[in-house]
C-alpha cells in the first residue's frame, strides 16, 4: 500500500512557473513508476509525465515537453513536477500516482489544484 499527497498547486499568472510535489508513504517509493496526470473542468483524465523506478527513465506528454520537468528523490519518497512558461490550458487539478508500470497505476493521491491566468 502507498499514500500519496500532492503539494504545491496554485494561482500563477501565464508564463510563470509553479513546482508540485508528491510525497509517499507505505511501501518503499523505489519500487514503483510515479506519474502525473491532470483532469480540466469538463475533460478527461491525460498523462502528464513519469518517471521510472530509478528516476532516470523519463516520459512527457507532447503538450509539456520543453516546459515541464519530473524529478524523483527515492531517499526522501518525493516526486517532483516543476512547471515553467505556464499556459492557461495547464489549469486542471494535478494527481500524482503510483504503479508497477508505465501504463498501470495502482495508487493515487487526492489532487492539487492548478489555475494558470491568462
Amino acid at each position: 500500500q502507498v499514500q500519496l499527497v500532492e503539494s504545491g498547486g496554485g494561482l500563477v499568472q501565464a508564463g510563470g512557473s509553479l513546482r508540485l510535489s508528491c510525497a509517499a508513504s507505505g511501501r518503499t517509493f523505489s519500487m514503483y513508476v510515479i506519474g502525473w496526470f491532470r483532469q480540466a473542468p469538463g475533460k478527461d483524465r491525460e498523462f502528464v509525465a513519469a518517471i521510472g523506478r530509478s528516476g532516470i527513465s523519463t516520459h512527457y506528454a507532447d503538450s509539456v515537453k520543453g516546459r515541464f520537468t519530473i524529478s524523483k528523490d527515492n531517499a526522501k519518497n518525493t516526486v517532483d513536477l516543476q512547471m515553467n512558461s505556464l499556459k492557461s490550458d495547464d489549469t486542471a487539478v494535478y494527481y500524482c500516482a503510483a504503479g508497477v508500470s508505465w501504463r498501470d497505476y495502482n495508487y493515487w493521491g487526492q489532487g492539487t489544484q492548478v489555475t494558470v491566468s491568462s
